[in-house]
């Protein structure tokens, strides 16, 4: 990488008893990147997004974004200050709306208050009209995939859906940063080509993407920069050419030597 990270993480140490799931992991996020963080089932990937968001406090290191540091802070404050995410294993508000739970996301950019809410005066519906404009807009870039929708339950959509709809509701906090915790995770290929354009898309409206994805096709086709874990140690780091023909990078998907490396999609 060439340019000053604005996400920074150095010697990011997470232990839950005797067990170390992240052991002195470093990297650093530059702005207009798709970065991907990848590795073996347990290589600590998902703790490490969950470190970096404010779920986990680690045990040692530092979280630094835009040079201020996040570790300490709760997960509604690194979302405020420009990190979203979306999680591994879906987390919507299955009994409300599409549209509702989109608008949850914008939540830490608006300024009603619970009673300021109660009692609705004229700028609190002026608020939420605009927020749930803001929503539909999002739901929108999605194609036609929620027309009509808007007000049906969300636990009610299909898996890929519902993926769409974490995604949108991650959005509508205008973060600087998102993660993703395995976007196209049982996708089809269909599915899984339109999130990846759909990824890359964000990227270059000037998000920047911070990715874990176990399909190495999608991996290899839209990163920008990959790091490699096993057992909580970052093993590699490159660009997906180099990655893909590290010999430790090899060695820890297969568990043996081979002189093939994981194959770059074709287009």
């Amino acid at each position: 990488m060439s340019g000053s990270p604005f996400l920074q993480v150095a010697g990011l140490v997470k232990r839950f008893g005797g067990l170390t799931a992240l052991n002195e992991v470093g990297l650093g996020l530059e702005r207009g990147q798709i970065f991907s963080v990848i590795g073996p089932n347990g290589s600590g990937k998902t703790t490490l997004f969950n470190v970096i968001t404010g779920v986990l406090a680690p045990s040692a290191g530092r979280v630094d974004f835009r040079g201020r540091s996040l570790v300490g802070l709760q997960p509604h404050q690194v979302t405020a200050l420009g990190l979203a995410r979306t999680f591994q294993n879906i987390r919507l508000f299955p009994q409300m709306s599409v549209l509702e739970n989109v608008m949850v996301g914008a939540h830490c950019r608006t300024k009603a208050g619970l009673l300021a809410s109660a009692a609705q005066p004229q700028w609190v519906r002026h608020e939420r009209r605009e927020t749930e404009e803001k929503a539909k807009r999002l739901l929108a870039t999605f194609g036609s995939a929620f027309e009509g929708r808007h007000h049906d339950l969300a636990g009610a959509q299909s898996y890929a859906s519902r993926r769409k709809i974490e995604m949108a509701r991650a959005l509508a906090s205008d973060p600087e940063i998102l993660l993703l915790d395995e976007p196209c995770a049982g996708m089809n290929p269909v599915e899984t080509a339109e999130a990846t354009s759909y990824i890359r898309r964000l990227r270059d409206q000037g998000i920047t993407i911070l990715l874990i994805e176990h399909q190495m096709s999608v991996v290899m086709e839209i990163s920008d920069w990959i790091v490699v874990l096993d057992h909580g140690t970052k093993i590699s780091e490159g660009k997906p050419e180099s990655v893909s023909r590290d010999q430790k990078v090899i060695e820890a998907y297969l568990g043996r030597r081979t002189g093939r490396a994981p194959a770059r999609q074709r287009q």
